[in-house]
């Protein structure tokens, strides 16, 4: 992973000072809420419903163990000892006092992290596919690429200030894992028909009270122009883009009002006086930065232990075929750490899990982890033969539940419960729809599903791209949940479409129970998923159990 050199350690030294002379100013009274509030944004803290809100960045998702220990520290010292993984790859503390957090930003920046750009309207934290330079199905690493994006973001002095903030995701993987489609603007590491490896970019995705699935702008980009690219793009629509309604400030709306091929060629116009500004110092910095992303020293040792475990142990059995996937190197796999245990918030994790993670990686995970968009985290390089010690250690801080891409591997955002902008819960539905199906002992016979849930329009539970989506809403005063279905978040992304009525709050567990029945009565055969038996059948016979009322008065 990037390690910083002295002029990116100088350079948050000096931001936090600036910042923690800015909060001894709000605590003193010398600036007011509306001064304070542009001020904490740029620095990713928020108001939210009860407290402050600290987002920390985790550039493409990728973790050492030592900040991983960080993060820990953080909770346990200035929280209430735990942190809550978002599908930005970013991690949230939902309790600290305004005095501490410049304390909190100085102990981030002695490992390398800082919360910068996590916020306002600007380039957000650059996302990654969380497998990067372990999937199996790679043209290469895309890490090095998001941070070069990350360090031609930071700060960059147009950008600042735009309509509307800006998300970017990088990806290199023949299955799309980084929902680049729904992103305002997503690189995809192609290979062109030559086998020249350069770079195909999408651009007007997004979620939202809008939802647009991402076009593509440009289908191949050699390396060497793609920072170019990119500025042009960015600053067309800086330039372009509306201001006169919030909602309306977004990329995707740009690019719909003016028509793709319109926009292409403005971006071309654009790119062709910002192409001679860049004289090839990004590409200096892109070979340099590469050099941080070698891969592991991989190693070459029998598996007969994890053989003998796996034909052993039922349960450690279960937990590999649910929650691993296939690693390029020979002997290795990618372990997915479920941060969804039954009945628990999707997302959370305690400073003791966070701890034991981190030692994990150190032991066997070649010190690294990765957050995933999906709330979960990967040890991306472990050696099968370290697989049923590595059980035993996730198994002592409840960390072991095999449940990746089933029915309780649910997204969802903190809604009512933390946010500010929530008109919903979204916590306790996720909590209650997985300790359901756990008591119904069906996740594993209902197979590959994701629910994904919002708490309010803006979508960053990614309910629109849910298999099963579901969007908190108010109603006259009454929480409202309404149900999309179809949504799918890979390379053929899709938006849900909506169901009917929505539910009441004590309605929605069973509504979702019947439903998913349904598609257990619905399914050709136990191999077809929920989405293959919605997209063969459509909306009309998932209806009738949702609303089985509607169907008896018709009858």
């Amino acid at each position: 992973m990037y390690q910083y050199n002295e002029f990116d350690k100088a350079f948050l030294a000096e931001r936090n000072r600036q910042f923690r002379a800015q909060v001894e100013r709000r605590i003193a009274g010398n600036l007011t809420e509306d001064e304070f509030k542009p001020l904490r944004l740029m620095n990713g803290l928020y108001l939210q419903l009860h407290a402050y809100m600290l987002r920390v960045a985790i550039p493409y998702g990728t973790l050492s163990s030592d900040q991983m220990d960080t993060l820990a520290l953080l909770a346990e010292k200035w929280d209430k000892g735990y942190g809550h993984f978002t599908t930005r790859q970013n991690i949230q503390y939902n309790w600290p006092k305004l005095k501490d957090v410049p304390d909190m930003l100085d102990a981030l920046e002695k490992v390398g992290m800082h919360a910068i750009q996590t916020s306002g309207n600007t380039i957000r934290n650059v996302t990654a596919d969380h497998f990067s330079g372990a999937a199996a199905d790679e043209v290469e690493d895309p890490r090095p690429v998001a941070e070069l994006i990350r360090q031609w973001s930071t700060d960059h002095p147009e950008f600042q200030f735009m309509g509307r903030k800006f998300k970017i995701a990088v990806s290199a993987g023949a299955q799309d894992r980084a929902v680049l489609k729904a992103h305002d603007l997503a690189i995809r590491i192609v290979k062109n028909v030559a086998g020249e490896t350069g770079y195909q970019v999408l651009v007007g995705g997004g979620l939202g009270r809008t939802p647009m699935v991402g076009k593509v702008l440009n289908d191949f980009l050699p390396r060497e122009d793609l920072l170019p690219y990119i500025e042009a793009t960015v600053s067309v629509w800086n330039q372009t883009g509306r201001r006169d309604n919030k909602y309306k400030a977004r990329i995707k709306i740009t690019v719909h009002e003016t028509g793709l091929d319109e926009f292409r060629a403005k971006v071309e116009e654009r790119y062709k006086s910002v192409r001679p500004t860049f004289k090839g110092v990004d590409q200096a910095l892109f070979a340099e930065i590469k050099q941080h992303f070698a891969p592991p020293a991989f190693r070459d040792a029998p598996t007969a232990a994890f053989d003998a475990a796996y034909d052993a142990d039922p349960l450690f059995r279960s937990w590999v075929d649910t929650n691993l996937t296939e690693h390029h190197a020979p002997g290795y796999a990618i372990v997915t750490v479920s941060i969804k245990k039954h009945g628990d918030t999707p997302g959370d994790a305690s400073a003791e899990q966070m701890r034991a993670l981190a030692q994990i990686a150190r032991d066997y995970g070649h010190d690294e982890l990765r957050i995933s968009h999906e709330q979960n985290v990967i040890l991306p390089h472990v050696h099968k033969s370290d697989l049923p010690a590595i059980y035993a250690a996730l198994r002592e801080v409840q960390l072991h539940t095999a449940n990746i891409g089933l029915i309780s591997d649910i997204i969802a955002c903190p809604g009512m419960d933390y946010c500010a902008l929530a008109t919903a819960r979204s916590i306790p539905v996720a909590q209650q729809i997985a300790t359901r199906f756990e008591e119904l002992k069906l996740e594993h016979d209902i197979g590959h599903l994701q629910i994904k849930i919002s708490g309010c329009i803006n979508a960053c539970g990614h309910h629109h791209v849910g298999h099963i989506g579901i969007l908190g809403l108010d109603r006259a005063g009454v929480e409202n949940y309404q149900i999309t279905l179809g949504g799918d978040a890979t390379w053929d992304a899709t938006i849900g479409q909506r169901a009917g009525p929505g539910f009441a709050y004590d309605e929605i567990v069973p509504a979702i129970e019947r439903l998913v029945k349904g598609y257990l009565e619905l399914r050709d055969s136990e191999e077809e998923t929920f989405l293959q038996t919605y997209r063969r059948l459509g909306l009309a016979p998932f209806k009738t159990y949702l609303y089985p009322e509607v169907q008896a008065n018709a009858a």
